[in-house]
């Protein structure tokens, strides 16, 4: 059984997808590890409710950058994880995690990369991103980390078709169904075997 690690910024909607499809054994995996950079985030106590093991780890709570690198390390190596997946996460990966992790660390991007994507596209600017160019196509990816916001060997994508008609607020809405579905469909063709694992 796959062991998983989240880190996450926010609320955590993704998050509570997969714990729901791991407790319902739809997906067979488990989340071990819940990790945030923000003491309030709605994803700790997600983690709480579900009684899985969560750390705050920041550079305001470990010191430096660097500290919180070392920090994320050990908790990651402590839980003993396959796979780290960041869902909503913020913040750029340290070089320890980047090193120790390379190949095991997925992120979900709420667009069609490389469209909407880079420095700056994050969470709900995307979406405005996408709703101002007028595109009738959006979705979602999920791709290996690199070392920049984005970058990295993509893994899988869906796309989500829009309407001239469509808001912000329904484009979020879609894209963010769309994303949950991928990566719970990524995750079970991982663990039968058909994406790249390490």
């Amino acid at each position: 059984m796959m062991r998983l690690a989240v880190l996450a910024s926010h609320e955590g909607s993704t998050l509570q997808a997969l714990i729901d499809a791991c407790a319902s054994k739809a997906l067979a995996a488990e989340v071990v590890l819940v990790i945030s950079n923000n003491s309030r985030a709605g994803a700790l106590r997600r983690a709480d409710a579900a009684g899985i093991e969560k750390q705050h780890i920041s550079g305001k709570t470990h010191g430096s950058h660097e500290g919180a690198d070392r920090a994320m390390v050990a908790a990651l190596n402590d839980a003993q994880v396959d796979w780290v997946l960041l869902l909503g996460y913020m913040k750029k990966m340290g070089d320890g995690v980047l090193r120790q992790y390379s190949g095991r660390i997925i992120n979900t991007h709420p667009a069609l990369l490389p469209a909407f994507g880079g420095q700056g596209f994050f969470g709900r600017k995307v979406h405005e991103a996408v709703h101002a160019a007028g595109v009738l196509e959006s979705g979602a990816t999920l791709h290996l980390v690199g070392r920049e916001y984005d970058t990295g060997p993509i893994i899988a994508q869906i796309k989500v078709a829009l309407s001239a008609d469509d808001d912000v607020d329904a484009i979020e809405r879609r894209v963010k169904a769309a994303e949950k579905k991928l990566l719970l469909d990524t995750l079970r063709d991982m663990g039968s075997g058909k994406h790249p694992s390490h």
